[in-house]
Parts: structure tokens; C-alpha cells; sequence
């Protein structure tokens, strides 16, 4: 709709300045967030952690990828709910002789994915331990269950009602299933993750 001025020119400039204060107002309010968030992964070696963050931050897939010592850095620029944010993926190595070494990079997480191996039953054992070590010094840091390996479905040993007995257990956010291989709920992953974590911090 057209603005209608009074003659009064007072008047006319008090309006224009309201009009212009109130339409800036509404471009700071409009424009997006950015956030810079540290979320880690652990979980036993082989389970893939590091195959899924290269599918996520590079799009790619490799069936072979070197293990991991210690621990590496990956970074992802994603839009959540028009907020951008900038996340920093910590992917912990899962041999238990480096372990000693991961709690002094827990500082700062916002959150993290536990992960197990579909097809290997056995890489369930030590959850407790690995949630030890990302929640230290902050118990209720928000962690998504995440099992990976989905596409071997004749392989499967982990079905979804066992999976999901954690989840009260561990205070863990949900469980979801993916595949690195085909990329099936790879970014679902995170971005629920992120979700959350923006939701529970009240950004």
C-alpha cells in the first residue's frame, strides 16, 4: 500500500524516521545467526567415524581410510534453520591405547555422535566408556546414537529394538541408521545434531 504523509513536515520527517527505523530493525532481526560449533565422534575403532566425515565434508565416499591416531579435524559450513554455522568435527580414534589421550580435547564440545557398527554386535561393548570421555565435564552434553554400515543389510547383527534400550539408559538424544557408502541420512545426521544443540543452548 501507497504511504499517506500529513502536510505537517514535523510530522512528515517523525514518520519517514519511524518507517526507516522500524524496516531496520526488521533486517537485523531477518539477518541469519552464525554459530562456530564443536561436535565430536567417537566410538570403537572401525565403525567408521572418519569415513563418515569425509562423505559429509567432501562428499566422498572410500572404502579404505587410514586409522586414525588420536585425533583429526574436519570443518563444514551448513545452514540450519537459516543460521549459519561452522562446525568443528573432532573424530576420535577408537584404539584403546590412544584413548588416554582424547579427554583433553573434549573441552568446549556442544555435542557428539556415539557410534557402533550395525554389523558388529561386539562394537556395542564399551559405549559407557566412550560416553565418559565425551561427556567429561559436562553430563548432559547432547549425544545422537548413530549406527553406521546400513547398506550391508544381509549382515546386519544390531537390530533397531536392541539399539534403541541405550537410549533411556546412556540420556541419548535419538537413533539413527546411515550409510556412508550411499550417503542415506549422512546429512540428517548432523543436521539434527546441530538442530538440537542450537535448541537446548536457546541461540
Amino acid at each position: 500500500n501507497p504511504l499517506k504523509f500529513v502536510k505537517t513536515n514535523n510530522t512528515t520527517k517523525l514518520y519517514l524516521s519511524f518507517i526507516i527505523l522500524t524496516r531496520n530493525q526488521y533486517r537485523v532481526s531477518r539477518m541469519p545467526k552464525k554459530f562456530i560449533l564443536k561436535i565430536l565422534t567417537a566410538g570403537e575403532g572401525g565403525v567408521g567415524k572418519t569415513t563418515l566425515l569425509h562423505r559429509y565434508v567432501e562428499g566422498k565416499f572410500s572404502a579404505e581410510t587410514k586409522m586414525t591416531i588420536g585425533v583429526e579435524f574436519f570443518l563444514k559450513e551448513t545452514e540450519i534453520d537459516e543460521n549459519q554455522c561452522t562446525l568443528q568435527l573432532w573424530d576420535f580414534g577408537g584404539q584403546e591405547r590412544f584413548r588416554f589421550l582424547l579427554e583433553s580435547y573434549v573441552l568446549g564440545a556442544k555435542g557428539a555422535l556415539l557410534m557402533f557398527d550395525l554389523t558388529r554386535m561386539m562394537s556395542l561393548e564399551n559405549l559407557e566408556q566412550w560416553l565418559n570421555i565425551v561427556r567429561k565435564g559436562n553430563p548432559n552434553l547432547p549425544v545422537l546414537f548413530v549406527g553406521t554400515k546400513l547398506d550391508l543389510v544381509d549382515e546386519i547383527q544390531v537390530d533397531d529394538d536392541y539399539a534403541n534400550t541405550f537410549l533411556k539408559e546412556f540420556n541419548l538424544l535419538g537413533f539413527l541408521k546411515i550409510s556412508s557408502k550411499t550417503g542415506e541420512n549422512v546429512a540428517e545426521v548432523f543436521n539434527y545434531l546441530t538442530r538440537t544443540i542450537l535448541e537446548k543452548q536457546n541461540f
